[in-house]
């Protein structure tokens, strides 16, 4: 059984915030008042990262595309792999909908 430790009901609180919003600019705002810069630029380096894996490019190149670390490219791709399923729910739904996950 996956750990839910994770999973409080402040967390609920925040994806029924996040779901409330309908449109990239009313996320973005919303992130940006949420989240520090550093902490914006962390969450978008990861999901770089986890969309040039899903295209199929080496560590070596996500890395070098990137400016993330071979350690933070292989956590990605990890969790891509066998997380608990939110990237690949992300990239699939991206891919049929024919958005640019990038």
């Amino acid at each position: 059984m996956p750990d839910r430790k994770w999973r409080t009901a402040d967390f609920d609180a925040l994806c029924r915030a996040l779901l409330s919003l309908e449109t990239v600019d009313e996320m973005a705002l919303f992130l940006r008042d949420l989240c520090t810069r550093t902490e914006i630029e962390g969450l978008s380096s990861r999901w770089q990262v986890a969309t040039l894996l899903e295209s199929g490019l080496p560590y070596r190149q996500v890395a070098e595309q990137t400016g993330a670390s071979i350690t933070t490219v292989g956590r990605v791709n990890e969790w891509r792999r066998f997380g608990t399923g939110g990237y690949r729910i992300a990239l699939d739904r991206l891919d049929r909908s024919g958005h640019d996950a990038r």
